[in-house]
């Protein structure tokens, strides 16, 4: 199925391509159907914004298909890229009302919303949300943790082996499949938006992206597609473990 063909399927929960990974990822059948009938799904462009820091936000969400950028604009109007969200990552934090961020589409992006009181009050009453929300709260708070040390202390090329390992290993975990061995990853972003986010020139991601390519560390097909002949070995070269985490 095509990304275009995706971003028009608004699928049940049941049959739902981050149904294993969402905040829903514990609920039971009457659970998701409570959950049915407070949702809604909204569609994105590339470069439409999806939330300005600031505004009121009425709802909640998980980016479906997409990626969508989390950027901070500072005093000066100049914007730092903060965040990536990948598919199955929340969008909103309930009991808040105001979005403390930009989120932007960098690609089509499809989200599922949660209308944000009724969330909120089916929270109260499901431990499985509340404790899954909790998860992936932390998991998001080790990934900053790590994210800053990666721009502090990696090469330029450690940061573009460890940005692809990032996604690779989200890609495989939501086809339910170990993160190991051959893998193809669809890039989500730009060169450019590559560059923003990990604090580079575009001059030195297409560089670096073509030095891991004459390594053999990864292979390219047109523009987007990279295919990773050995998970194993991209990590090593971006300093990484088999976890995601940094080796010492």
């Amino acid at each position: 199925m095509s990304t275009n063909e995706a971003l028009k399927v608004t699928p049940d929960c049941g049959d739902c391509p981050i149904r294993h990974r969402a905040v829903c990822a514990r609920c039971e059948s009457d659970e998701l159907s409570h959950l049915e009938e407070m949702k809604f799904y909204r569609s994105y462009e590339a470069g439409q914004t999806i939330v300005w820091a600031g505004d009121r936000m009425d709802f909640v969400a998980s980016v479906v298909h997409g990626v969508a950028t989390v950027t901070r604009t500072m005093e000066d109007g100049r914007t730092q890229m903060v965040g990536l969200l990948l598919p199955s990552d929340f969008v909103g934090r309930p009991g808040r009302d105001v979005a403390p961020y930009n989120v932007l589409a960098a690609s089509d992006t499809l989200m599922c919303c949660f209308r944000k009181r009724p969330f909120e009050d089916m929270m109260r009453r499901t431990p499985h949300i509340g404790q899954r929300l909790l998860e992936m709260t932390l998991d998001e708070l080790d990934a900053a943790r790590e994210w800053m040390l990666l721009l502090g202390r990696k090469t330029a090329r450690e940061k573009i082996a460890s940005l692809l390992s990032i996604i690779a290993r989200r890609e495989a975990m939501l086809n339910m499949r170990a993160p190991s061995g051959r893998l193809i990853v669809d890039l989500p972003l730009t060169r450019e938006a590559m560059a923003d986010y990990l604090g580079l020139t575009l001059e030195t991601v297409s560089r670096q992206v073509s030095a891991l390519k004459r390594d053999r560390l990864i292979e390219l097909e047109g523009t987007r597609r990279v295919i990773v002949p050995d998970f194993g070995r991209l990590l090593e070269e971006a300093g990484d473990d088999a976890d995601g985490g940094f080796l010492v």
